[in-house]
């Protein structure tokens, strides 16, 4: 190891004319009432063309703010007060608004995290893509055909029919693919990726990055990538900086770091992923404790200290060095040769048992729409149900029916009235939520995705709980006060938190806000909807650590919709697999992963990215997932099934078979033929 200069990052002493991209000691602070708040202190890093390099590191960090600035993308109080930013040899931050404009033009493009706020919806498809071309010069003609090519670049099945479409016509996936094919009309030779698949499925994901990476080979464009799914990182980028309250504590190749992390903030941040098949039977994740620094926080030394476990008195009193090791390696901290010392916490997990009766059923519910005058069947003769203490895991693309089924059950849809029934305690309940009496009603409560569209923003926190315990429980007054502390604690949620308006806090601390109102009325079931999928990996870990815990306290049964496989192999018991509103599989957690399972399992389990080095030999699924309005004959996947079966898959529905103690697969293939998933070691990033 060699120290070298406190201030002094090693890529300072590489050429910058000869990178796509290089943020040189970039200082940059937002006004607020006339204040500077410093958000950016000194960040430093290169971008090589035909390099992919990732930045992570907790909400508030200054990844976006950085990728924003590469840009000179800034609101009006930013404020760029030290440093420069170089593309290509050009210095962004000397450049005119002319000049800007040109080099946003034909030069760089962005990709947004959410394509829906990126897209204007009053416009066809077609007249947004073609504008691109049409700003570069084109014809409108010209444009239209150009647009034409650039979504068959993408993969967009169908194009010319997507080109007359809205976009709220759009999946998700389809939308980022139609935002990526706009980025990439000008042949960037930076492309800036910000969360470009949160919210996605696993084979959709799989499917842009896939894409990414063909169109990175293509234009050798240079890409830096924004992702709080470290699984992402890994497999998508060559190199990573870490960066912690505004400035860069870590740079090594993605994989150096994620092998052997070298900064204290780095092994939190890999310890808070559920890593290897981890369940929560083995142990809770390890989280890191503490909060991010405020905007505009003085942090005159070490930016980690005040979390870092091994911190010490020279800690607070001196900046710490950059360390390099080698390769273009670096680490900033005073004790890179302590990191030995940082031991994941392993608590004792008392035994998980689960009863045999169920506390909800579903017993050949279905769920047809009417759009149009057509039927839409969204659910087809579901089985399903769970027992108190036991968390069912729901997988499967988006369309599949998962939400459907949710909102079935809590009464928002009302079954078919074709003989199902979903009963809770072997009692059937009524369709709806509005007929169902107040215990049906208290029994099963909801967390949603987004915490900030589910709470009312003009309440306190103490509001929002306390009418909840007063609606749903026979407590008021003095008691239901003591009922709104109890959560509170249970949730981790001080009373200075209870005082506060959901806009005032961050976004863990509100979905602890929204578990909290979901507890609040003592329900039997809680249903929860990707409340992880928006959340950086050390949120994520102390959300699911909390749901463990009061499910064990509490006895409270989940039903768990997550694109995350990693997140459902860790919380759930059991798996079921939604494919155009039918059960493909359902079964234990580890025979699932084990198999063997059904052919869409294979493809999903496939589809995820390999954080610990281990890529899965990936099934890539043909076409998109059916309408549910006109579903193929027989097996409704047969259609995007490399064990297609002609003559039986494409004309008989499959049968359900049991293949172990609770693990159904609805498939034609004999048990000895079904796939069983396969893991081998490669890179993914070439």
């Amino acid at each position: 190891m060699t120290m070298i200069e406190p201030n002094l990052d090693p890529v300072d002493r590489a050429d910058p004319a000869t990178a796509a991209l290089a943020v040189q000691n970039l200082h940059l602070a937002y006004m607020v009432r006339g204040q500077p708040r410093e958000v950016l202190r000194g960040v430093t890093f290169q971008v090589r063309p035909g390099e992919a390099f990732g930045l992570v590191g907790e909400s508030g960090c200054g990844k976006s703010t950085t990728a924003y600035a590469a840009l000179r993308y800034m609101p009006a109080n930013g404020r760029i007060t030290e440093g420069h930013v170089l593309a290509n040899g050009k210095d962004i931050t000397e450049m005119s608004n002319a000049e800007l404009r040109k080099f946003r033009a034909t030069e760089a493009s962005m990709v947004y995290q959410d394509p829906v706020q990126a897209m204007n919806p009053s416009l066809k498809i077609g007249d947004q893509v073609s504008e691109c071309f049409e700003i570069l010069g084109h014809g409108k003609s010209e444009s239209m055909d150009r647009a034409l090519a650039a979504l068959k670049r993408v993969h967009i099945a169908a194009p010319e029919s997507v080109m007359d479409r809205y976009p709220h016509q759009l999946s998700g996936g389809m939308l980022q693919r139609v935002v990526i094919a706009m980025g990439l009309a000008k042949d960037p030779k930076l492309l800036v990726l910000d969360e470009p698949t949160t919210g996605l499925d696993a084979t959709v994901e799989a499917e842009v990055l896939d894409l990414v990476r063909e169109l990175r080979k293509e234009t050798d464009a240079a890409v830096l990538l924004i992702a709080h799914n470290l699984g992402v990182i890994r497999t998508m980028c060559d190199r990573v900086g870490v960066m912690y309250a505004g400035k860069m504590v870590e740079e090594a190749t993605s994989d150096q770091l994620f092998g052997e992390p070298r900064h204290p903030y780095t092994i939190g941040l890999m310890n808070s992923i559920p890593r290897l098949g981890l369940r929560k039977t083995d142990r809770a994740l390890s989280t890191i404790p503490g909060n991010m620094p405020s905007i505009g926080t003085d942090l005159p030394t070490c930016v980690y200290v005040s979390r870092c476990p091994i911190a010490t008195d020279i800690c607070r009193s001196d900046v710490p060095p950059v360390v390099q090791l080698g390769d273009g390696r670096w680490t900033r901290c005073h004790h890179s040769d302590l990191l030995d010392q940082i031991v994941e916490p392993l608590a004792e997990v008392p035994e998980h048992l689960i009863p045999d009766d169920q506390v909800v059923e579903l017993n050949h519910v279905s769920k047809t729409f009417r759009q149009a005058g057509h039927a839409v069947p969204a659910l087809v003769s579901v089985d399903l149900g769970f027992a108190e203490g036991e968390t069912l895991g729901l997988v499967g693309e988006s369309g599949s029916g998962k939400s459907t089924l949710a909102k079935t059950m809590l009464g928002v849809h009302g079954p078919d009235d074709d003989g199902g029934t979903i009963t809770l305690d072997g009692r059937p309940m009524k369709a709806k939520a509005t007929d169902r009496r107040g215990e049906a009603i208290q029994a099963i409560q909801m967390v949603f995705q987004n915490p900030d569209s589910a709470l009312n923003r003009s309440w306190t926190v103490r509001r929002i709980l306390h009418r909840t315990v007063t609606r749903l429980t026979d407590i008021s007054g003095e008691e239901a006060d003591r009922r709104v502390s109890e959560i509170a604690e249970a949730m981790r949620l001080s009373e200075h938190h209870l005082d506060m308006r959901p806009r005032q806090l961050s976004g863990g601390l509100k979905q602890r806000v929204a578990i909290a109102r979901a507890f609040a009325g003592d329900p039997r079931v809680v249903v929860c909807d990707e409340p992880t999928s928006a959340l950086d990996v050390s949120v994520q870990a102390a959300i699911l650590n909390l749901l463990a815990t009061l499910q064990r306290d509490e006895k409270t049964s989940y039903l768990f919709i997550t694109h995350d496989i990693g997140v459902v192999r860790y919380l759930a018991d059991r798996i079921a697999v939604m494919y155009v509103g039918r059960i493909m599989e359902k079964g234990l957690t580890e025979d699932v992963f084990n198999g063997p399972v059904h052919p869409y399992t294979e493809a999903l389990l496939s589809a995820v990215p390999a954080i610990d080095g281990v890529a899965k030999n990936r099934i890539p699924l043909q076409g998109d997932i059916p309408s549910p309005a006109d579903p193929p004959p027989g097996c409704v996947f047969h259609t995007r099934c490399k064990y297609h079966i002609p003559g039986t898959c494409d004309v008989e529905i499959p049968p359900s078979v049991t293949v172990g103690p609770r693990h159904e697969i609805v498939c034609h293939l004999p048990i000895d033929q079904m796939p069983t998933p396969v893991t081998v070691t490669l890179s993914q990033k070439n």
